[in-house]
């Protein structure tokens, strides 16, 4: 089996003049490679492919694979995550982890929220802001988080999120409405402990490997920043979750993982509210896989999961479901 590699090389786009920030969901050479070892060592043949225009190019001369391993954010637009996997369907090639439908809805994260919100999992309430009048609207219990509806790495966050004003809520949604040109998601804060979750598997054999707690450093803003994510060893400690705290990860996760209909590989993202119960906050079906610093690989290494486990679990997921079902 040829299983080759869809990915956005971070450098290819620093060398374009793209910035740091603009850049930050996308992939380290070193990823690349830990992926590509991975896959090798699994038994399988692999073809480095590259970004969307690679692949539309290579689609065009003919190429095929016999599954595509995807990774690809894209930059730009409502649809970036859903192009590859969007295209791939076109061409009747199978590829790992979520379908088109599933990556667009989870990119925006009110309407992961109201689907994950209808399937029973508590989850902070919460207004969408697509331009300053819509503030009027809303009726939330401060203090407010805001961020960017279809971003991710942290991105837009920073020490203003945290709102206690409608001033500061005019402020920092007129900021990032204007940065992002995208609608801004308000919600209720959430005070509590918070956690991400892996999850490996499609379905019914979905699984959760482990759980850790971010736990901020002294002297840090806590929150899970660009800044934050990007610096995580100076700021953060990352600490395996056990016992009662890991079942409500798990419960909530799962459930969400399934209600958006995510495959094969990625983490889910959950608080706890003012009230004590676990609350969802977002999923990201497109986890990072960089050996050391990504977080899936980080807290499965917590819960003695070995990152060849990871692309493993993740390949059989793919394979069972493209293959054998």
């Amino acid at each position: 089996m040829i299983i080759g590699l869809t990915y956005d090389l971070r450098s290819d786009y620093l060398n374009q003049g793209y910035s740091m920030e603009e850049t930050a969901e996308f992939d380290k050479e070193s990823t690349i490679e830990g992926i590509e070892q991975a896959i090798q060592k699994a038994g399988y043949e692999t073809e480095r492919i590259g970004h969307a225009q690679s692949l539309m190019k290579a689609l065009l001369e003919g190429k095929k694979w016999d599954l595509v391993f995807n990774i690809a954010e894209g930059l730009y637009g409502e649809g970036r995550e859903s192009l590859v996997p969007a295209l791939l369907d076109a061409y009747k090639i199978p590829y790992a982890f979520s379908g088109p439908v599933t990556l667009g809805i989870s990119l925006n994260k009110a309407f992961a929220k109201q689907i994950v919100k209808e399937s029973g999992v508590n989850t902070p309430a919460f207004h969408v802001v697509s331009q300053l009048s819509d503030i009027q609207k809303i009726n939330l219990q401060y203090p407010l988080f805001a961020k960017p509806i279809s971003e991710g790495t942290g991105k837009g966050i920073d020490t203003k999120s945290v709102i206690n004003s409608v001033e500061d809520l005019q402020q920092v949604c007129s900021n990032l409405l204007s940065k992002f040109n995208q609608p801004v998601l308000i919600e209720e804060y959430l005070p509590g402990r918070e956690f991400t979750v892996g999850v490996l598997g499609s379905g019914e054999d979905a699984f959760v490997p482990g759980a850790m707690e971010i736990v901020y450093k002294e002297d840090t803003h806590n929150f899970y920043s660009y800044e934050n994510k990007e610096n995580f060893e100076g700021h953060i400690d990352y600490v395996a979750v056990t016992g009662d705290l890991l079942e409500q990860c798990k419960l909530v996760a799962l459930k969400s993982w399934n209600s958006l209909n995510c495959l094969d590989g990625g983490r889910v993202d959950v608080k706890i509210d003012r009230f004590g119960k676990m609350s969802f906050i977002e999923v990201n079906p497109l986890a990072g896989l960089n050996p050391v610093i990504s977080d899936l690989p980080i807290l499965c290494s917590l819960n003695n999961v070995s990152y060849q486990e990871i692309i493993n679990e993740i390949l059989k997921s793919a394979i069972k479901r493209n293959f054998n079902s």
